[in-house]
């Protein structure tokens, strides 16, 4: 062994025993050196530790880097909810959910679908632009649930192929959606919040939705208020 090294490892040892791989190789070593008929039990057991280490070291990547994510979506949430409360004006309203809104939550579409006897091609309801969507009574329960007995508030999916009618225009390349049905009061017939992105993981059945059914509380009575 050259003497510089030698002396470096006596000197400090931490630096060997701290190093995994180091550690490995001697091990490895003095296995090859007893023979292939002798058995160090002391030796599995601590291959077996040390992958058991490994996958406890991966687990807390993990949680972690959720943790973070999770927190990094309040925020986002956070700060859409305050600049949808911004406007004074529901035409301005609408203008921020497919502009500021959109741009915070990081999506490409957004369709607010208001179920209603009046025609879309109405001038009032036209000027308002694409975001917003009339429709018939009964379909805000058919599109969220894709036919389907269903009540759930929020619905995540990918979407395969061409988007649905919702997403036209320059959206209609839309692979992922989630919609947030929307109880707008009693009386008044429902409606839904349609967000849309080219990613098609950005939204996934898989995901949780507590941030989601959170924003569409708020969205509902910012409607409600709306409407009255």
């Amino acid at each position: 062994m050259d003497d510089h090294l030698r002396e470096r490892i006596i000197s400090e040892p931490e630096v060997i025993l701290e190093d995994q791989d180091v550690m490995s190789a001697l091990v490895a070593a003095n296995d090859r050196a007893r023979g292939s008929n002798v058995v160090d039990l002391r030796g599995i057991a601590m291959t077996r530790l040390e992958a058991r280490l490994d996958r406890l070291e991966e687990t807390h990547r993990n949680v972690i880097a959720a943790a973070y994510e999770n927190l990094a979506g309040t925020n986002q949430v956070h700060r859409a909810i305050l600049r949808m409360l911004d406007p004074t004006e529901f035409d301005a309203f609408l203008h921020d959910l497919s502009g500021e809104v959109a741009a915070i939550l990081r999506v490409d579409s957004v369709r607010l679908v208001l179920e209603s006897e009046q025609e879309e091609t109405d001038p009032s309801v036209r000027r308002l632009g694409e975001v917003l969507k009339m429709v018939a009574p009964g379909f805000v329960a058919s599109y969220s649930s894709h036919g389907r007995n269903s009540d759930r508030p929020v619905t995540l999916r990918q979407l395969g192929g061409a988007a649905g009618s919702l997403h036209d225009g320059a959206a209609a390349d839309i692979r992922s959606e989630v919609c947030l049905r929307l109880d707008l009061g009693e009386g008044r017939l429902p409606g839904m919040l349609v967000l849309g992105s080219k990613d098609a993981q950005q939204f996934t059945p898989q995901q949780g939705t507590d941030l989601l059914t959170f924003f569409a509380g708020v969205f509902e009575r910012a409607m409600r208020r709306w409407l009255a």
